[in-house]
């Protein structure tokens, strides 16, 4: 098997394809979360997200990753960040799913797991999770509004930049 396939960018960071969308794979493994960690912040640092987003941003990746890694009985993760005129959308991808799918846990006070999606929630404007139409497993999402669009940014679909 081809390691550096699996932690290789879906996307080539410095092509003109889609500046605005980003992807990459990892194994599905405890260790790997912190990869997730670095390619994140790397593509937030080109595309200038900085400050609370870029701080949340990587907090709801660093639980989705672990939530797909914990939960799922896959080999694959895949994380895609879309950078939209007014979000930051994170989804990430396992390759198992559970029948009823993730759910918020209210977690009681001493136990030291179970807080991941209450963060989620409370931190994004909103979530979910799907079926992919490809593939198996399930993508769980979150966006994060955000206003700091660097100066000379051109997004997809003409969209207008924000006053």
């Amino acid at each position: 098997m081809n390691l550096d396939a699996l932690l290789a960018p879906l996307l080539d960071p410095c092509s003109e394809a889609d500046h605005h969308r980003y992807g990459f794979e990892l194994p599905a493994r405890a260790e790997c979360v912190s990869r997730a960690r670095k390619l994140t912040r790397e593509r937030l640092q080109c595309w200038g997200i900085e400050g609370d987003v870029h701080d949340t941003a990587m907090l709801v990746v660093s639980e989705l990753v672990t939530n797909a890694v914990v939960h799922a009985d896959g080999h694959l993760v895949s994380c895609e960040l879309l950078n939209d005129v007014e979000h930051l959308r994170i989804s990430v991808q396992d390759q198992g799913c559970t029948p009823t799918g993730p759910h918020v846990c209210r977690a009681v006070q001493e136990e030291e797991r179970g807080r991941g999606l209450l963060l989620v929630e409370s931190l994004s404007s909103s979530w979910g999770a799907h079926v992919p139409n490809h593939g198996a497993g399930r993508i769980v999402w979150a966006e994060l509004p955000h206003v700091d669009i660097p100066y000379g940014v051109d997004f997809p679909r003409g969209a207008a930049r924000p006053c």
